[in-house]
């Protein structure tokens, strides 16, 4: 099962998919910092990344002809600052938007699926045309903007298409969703913004994974049965229940049937403090205590019990007040590079070299590995779905609540 991944950053979504089972042909990605960092892994014999055929160079000037009739998947994430809330919000007009050299990359490659993914700011109703024409663009890959023709006269012409029905010519079903990551066994509560296809001469019916992890049972193992304290060893009464939960504890009559929502704690919970035991936290890569947290009105850090708030990555590195720990007994302090890394699934012994606020900023753009994992797992399974469970990639990987998968 042959893969390609674009804009693959600190390599996320395409270790989501070698571990479901996806070999990559090629992992495409021009920032010099992302590079090093995959680089770095494979030269340590890291599990996920050490056979990917990395490539450094501008999607722009990058043919993908030769890769044409050869790629079941065509993954990546656009890189996002058009569309993000920290961005300017150009979206359209803003050169750093990737959707056309990703749908480029459909167009040449005629993979049998896509996976893409943004941020959630992309579906603010600022945008909503312009997504509708991305959507267009993936459904008809070849039917390509003229020359000085505007985008919206464009995605007229593809409305057109769309509206006269089935096509000569490459064509996908496409279809579109938000995700949170905390719904799908990620200690972090983060938005992200997807969008999948499937050619259509296929004929594969699909949708979405559905959520395998819930608020609600997270609040039951807490403040109903009390599994999650005793799990942890934590004194429940020193833990008072969050005012806006009250009424959702009441309405629970018994433990829903998913999973609970992951929490820092189940995350992190066996890494020693690192600005409390700093030699014990220094003996582990990547988890280094870093100064000049603080919080302020919108920006308090995340509860140590509940899933992690959003890990941004900035403009210019972590902005202040994000990207916090807050304990307890309400002080707070910024998470490690390796507690970052842990929010996000990756593996431990992936490792982050440079600067802090370089290795944040990866990470904070990246998609969590395990939800990469069960999107690409779900597409998978239909594009072959005779291929046994034991055709994912059979790696050790510890997951965020400690156990390997």
């Amino acid at each position: 099962m042959a893969s390609i991944e674009l804009f693959a950053g600190a390599g996320g979504l395409g270790m989501g998919l070698t571990k479901a089972g996806f070999h990559h042909l090629a992992v495409i990605e021009w920032n010099h910092d992302a590079c090093a960092t995959i680089a770095e892994n494979r030269k340590r014999g890291s599990a996920l990344v050490r056979d990917w055929p990395v490539i450094r160079a501008d999607v722009k000037q990058f043919s993908f002809q030769k890769f044409s009739g050869r790629v079941d998947v065509v993954s990546g994430g656009p890189p996002c600052q058009p569309f993000s809330v920290g961005g300017k919000h150009r979206g359209y007009l803003d050169d750093r938007d990737m959707f056309p050299q990703a749908i480029r990359a459909v167009r040449e490659i005629a993979p049998k699926a896509f996976i893409f993914e943004n941020v959630k700011g992309l579906t603010r109703v600022t945008f909503a045309n312009y997504v509708e024409y991305i959507k267009l663009q993936l459904k008809f890959p070849e039917l390509i903007k003229k020359p000085n023709e505007e985008w919206f006269e464009h995605r007229a012409r593809l409305e057109r298409l769309a509206t006269r029905g089935k096509i000569e010519g490459l064509e996908y079903n496409v279809i579109v969703q938000v995700l949170n990551a905390a719904n799908f066994g990620v200690p972090q509560k983060r938005e992200r913004f997807f969008i999948a296809g499937f050619r259509s001469d296929l004929g594969i019916k699909w949708n979405f994974p559905l959520p395998t992890h819930s608020h609600w049972t997270l609040l039951w193992d807490q403040w109903v049965s009390g599994e999650y304290w005793e799990r942890h060893q934590v004194a429940r009464n020193d833990r008072p229940l969050p005012p806006e939960d009250h009424v959702k504890v009441l309405d629970l009559f018994r433990r829903p049937t998913q999973k609970p929502w992951l929490t820092v704690r189940d995350a992190i919970g066996d890494l020693p403090d690192p600005e409390r035991n700093p030699s014990q936290a220094n003996a582990i890569p990547n988890h280094v205590f870093q100064s000049g947290a603080r919080q302020y009105v919108g920006h308090t850090g995340s509860p140590i019990d509940e899933p992690a708030k959003t890990l941004k990555a900035g403009d210019h590195g972590v902005p202040g007040g994000e990207n916090m720990l807050r304990r307890p007994d309400g002080s707070v302090r910024y998470f490690t590079v390796r507690e970052s890394a842990r929010l996000q699934t990756f593996p431990d012994d992936y490792v982050f070299s440079g600067s802090w606020t370089e290795n944040m900023r990866q990470l904070g753009n990246a998609v969590p590995v395990r939800l990469a994992e069960t999107i690409a797992g779900s597409i998978r399974k239909h594009l072959y779905p005779e291929a046994s469970e034991e055709a994912s990639h059979p790696l050790p990987f510890r997951t965020a609540d400690g156990d390997h998968a």
